[in-house]
């Protein structure tokens, strides 16, 4: 059996409108608006970064924070002594005259380093520290981690890993080394007894010549019964006196 529909009731699909798809201007324009919102260093910073660095090849070196560098440390000191060259700060960026930048120093075992003359003032880009000193000490074996803040606004802060190594006598040669350049190197104890034993057979020999003298001859002394007396006397005619008694 058949059942009749009534066509006025019957659904319809219809097409969406054309209001209802996105326009690919506006989409396109959405879709650049994340990618406008990233901050991207440009190659002409990121060249002028190399080209500092190569100005100054043994002089500066990066942190962690792309805007700033900073002078190279040497990688072990001794405490409360003056650097071999003034530590600065070098700004990337733009950075007014007169900020204020301070240097910090510690590790996992002195978390805050006792320093001289830590603060300097940022100049034409480059923040000259007038006589740093590293007064407290790293630790055997460890170095220090320096953080740099430039207060701008908001502040920056940038850090320099595995900075310096600060002891109280800095850096020596190792205790084996000195040892043997300032003691004679001893010779071994077999040579020792053999040298020994010479200068025992030497005295020996000495004092051996000494004792076999040559022994003196009766004759050295004269006395009464000398040759000399007695070849005199037999040189002379002996007389002989007999001596007769009368009875």
């Amino acid at each position: 059996m058949r059942i009749p529909v009534d066509p006025s009731t019957s659904r319809r699909f219809s097409p969406p409108s054309s209001s209802l798809q996105p326009v690919a201007g506006k989409m396109s324009d959405a879709q650049q608006e994340p990618n406008a919102a990233l901050p991207r260093l440009r190659q002409h910073d990121n060249r002028t970064m190399v080209e500092i660095i190569a100005d100054h090849p043994a002089e500066l070196v990066r942190t962690d924070s792309p805007n700033f560098l900073c002078s190279v440390l040497p990688s072990h000191w001794r405490c409360n002594k003056t650097l071999p060259v003034a530590f600065k700060v070098v700004a990337l960026g733009d950075v007014s005259d007169g900020t204020v930048v301070t240097v910090m120093a510690g590790n996992d075992e002195n978390y805050s380093a006792e320093l001289r003359n830590a603060s300097a003032v940022m100049k034409n880009q480059v923040a000259r520290f007038n006589d740093l000193r590293f007064v407290g000490r790293s630790g055997r074996g460890k170095s220090f981690t320096l953080t740099i803040t430039v207060f701008t606004n908001p502040p920056q802060v940038a850090t320099y890993h595995r900075a310096i190594k600060v002891t109280v006598d800095g850096p020596r040669e190792p205790r084996r080394h000195r040892q043997k350049l300032e003691d004679p190197p001893k010779p071994p104890l077999f040579s020792e007894r053999l040298s020994e034993l010479e200068r025992l057979r030497q005295t020996t020999m000495r004092v051996a010549v000494q004792t076999q003298s040559p022994r003196p001859s009766l004759n050295a002394t004269p006395n009464s019964f000398n040759p000399q007396g007695q070849t005199q006397i037999s040189g002379k005619p002996v007389t002989h006196f007999v001596c007769t008694m009368s009875l």
